[in-house]
């Protein structure tokens, strides 16, 4: 459900599909021995091997980056042969990856070429951004307002100037909504997590909660974990118009459409001594609406986010730029479990820039790179349930902000949001048909406080597995206040219950009582045997309204 545009009054706008996705490892600077040409030759060869085209098939190219000289796109390029097509180099600050994208895009809408790459790339040295800084003493710096309103608001603090932005943004939001300090260490906390099993991050490890509060502190509040690396890197795709991808009807199983792309630049409300607005608030605000209105998608038609996560503050004062929440209540959100596995959304299941990485140029092509995998269910132990329609969020100080929206080339999307539930019990790629259960018991229990009486504080894990081997964990811990129904493996439960999916269900449908279950061996319970009696209490079939 989206509207036609033009570019005159007699020729129609192709489709643009992303049809080939490839990007490297991102590693920390200095880590692996090699120089840019080579990452974006892995990358861009891995994009190609995706969609088996080759080079010369591309007739245009787009190259981003931040850090380097003139025409460093032409000198990666190159490696990969000489064909003389047009390359142009990208640099919009963090923006600097999908700003190449939007680009790509308009060239194909514009009937000029049929198939063109968009890449990313970027060489960092260890430390912050400030440490990349070239000789600029003689004139003025890109983001010399910005930072003007900063100090007449906060001060200037011996320490990195974006931490500094993105924390005083953070501590305007704990003033005026009171958001906690803990409600941004549950963002890092989630995007390492979810970094865990994504081969590509520069971090695959999990910190717990406390680890996050308590890393070294880089301005204020604000930790080491909590905040994006310097990384190496480069992400690449290869775009096609409609007409392309006609002549190639092979790549139509795996063709990604771009629904609507939306790139913005700041609003005057940037410099009215807010750090908030400072930071793009109004800017994404708008772009957003105008993405929404022109797709006729929102917020709850979307399953996976890739969300601009430069700082763990800029991540929550997104969720409502965006729309997924009332202004001030973007800490409630994240109490819910709403940005992750068993909410409303999965938000940066790759680990985002705080742990996959941020080599600036690459990274808002990286996120295209991620969505395309998750609509075409290839993302293993870290897939999101049911990915139909895919956003991303990619911002630059100074500023440049980007939304966006993507799902197969022949993939359905309910508009009007589907409920969690709805979603979930289709089964779709990676996902079972208890996610549509465990997402009502987690609408239940969030509402109906006499079922979390009588439930008890119960803590229970559910291992389930599907009839294609793929398992999920499920945390329901009612001590919680409120209660969280969703992924936790690091979380400790008093309960674990073991079962197939089709078990699963058919206790769900009341067709057999769990302690009928347990003595024909379908279901195995390990802890505490009197907490589970309480089972029956949350799977009570005449209360769930689902047809099962």
């Amino acid at each position: 459900p989206r509207s036609t545009s033009h570019t005159s009054a007699n020729m129609t706008k192709t489709k643009v599909y992303v049809v080939g996705v490839g990007m490297t490892k991102f590693e920390k600077p200095g880590k692996r021995d090699w120089d840019y040409p080579d990452m974006v030759k892995e990358a861009v060869n891995k994009a190609l091997d995706d969609c088996k085209l080759k080079y010369s098939d591309v007739q245009q190219a787009t190259v981003a980056y931040l850090f380097g000289g003139t025409c460093c796109g032409q000198r990666c390029l190159y490696e990969l042969g000489f064909t003389g097509i047009p390359i142009y180099n990208v640099n919009n600050a963090c923006a600097s990856g999908s700003s190449g994208v939007f680009l790509c895009k308009q060239i194909l809408e514009s009937g000029n070429a049929d198939c063109v790459l968009a890449c990313g790339f970027e060489k960092m040295a260890a430390g912050s951004l400030e440490n990349m800084a070239g000789n600029t003493d003689d004139r003025a710096l890109s983001v010399d307002k910005h930072i003007e309103v900063m100090s007449n608001t906060f001060g200037l603090a011996p320490a990195p100037i974006t931490a500094q932005m993105f924390v005083n943004a953070g501590m305007e939001h704990m003033k005026k909504y009171g958001t906690k300090r803990e409600h941004f260490a549950k963002i890092a906390h989630k995007n390492h997590l979810h970094s865990v099993h994504n081969e590509n991050s520069q971090f695959q490890k999990e910190f717990s909660l406390d680890e996050v509060i308590n890393a070294r502190k880089i301005y204020e509040f604000m930790g080491l974990l909590e905040c994006s690396p310097t990384s190496d890197g480069s992400a690449a795709i290869i775009m096609c118009s409609e007409n392309f991808l006609k002549k190639h009807p092979e790549l139509r199983k795996q063709a990604v459409e771009i629904v609507g792309f939306k790139l913005g630049t700041d609003a005057p409300s940037v410099f009215k001594e807010d750090n908030m607005k400072m930071i793009g608030y109004d800017m994404i605000e708008r772009i957003s609406k105008e993405l929404y209105q022109e797709t006729g998608y929102g917020p709850k038609d979307v399953q996976v986010i890739e969300l601009h996560d430069c700082f763990a503050p800029n991540e929550l004062i997104t969720y409502e730029a965006i729309g997924l929440c009332p202004v001030g209540k973007a800490g409630e959100l994240i109490d819910r479990g709403d940005n992750t596995y068993g909410g409303k959304w999965v938000i940066n299941p790759s680990g985002g820039l705080i742990s996959k990485g941020h080599p600036i140029g690459a990274t808002g092509v990286a996120q295209v790179v991620e969505l395309s995998n998750q609509l075409r269910g290839r993302c293993g132990k870290r897939q999101v349930p049911n990915a139909k329609l895919a956003m991303q969020h990619n911002i630059g100080i100074g500023g440049a902000g980007v939304v966006a929206m993507y799902k197969l080339a022949d993939g359905a999307v309910s508009a009007a949001g589907a409920s969690p539930a709805r979603a979930a019990s289709s089964g779709g790629a990676g996902g079972l048909q208890s996610d549509a259960v465990f997402a009502e018991i987690k609408e239940r229990v969030t509402t109906e406080k006499e079922l979390v009486k009588k439930a008890g504080q119960l803590v229970c894990r559910f291992i389930v597995t599907g009839a294609n081997g793929q398992t999920k964990n499920w945390l329901v811990d009612l001590k919680q206040n409120p209660p969280f129904v969703g992924h936790n493996d690091s979380a400790k439960a008093e309960l674990d219950v073991t079962c197939t999916d089709e078990v699963f269900m058919t206790l769900a449908a009341g067709k057999i009582k769990p302690d009928q279950a347990f003595m024909k061996g379908q279901v195995k319970v390990k802890g505490n045997i009197a907490k589970a009696m309480k089972l029956q209490t949350i799977l009570n079939p005449s209360m769930l309204k689902l047809k099962l």
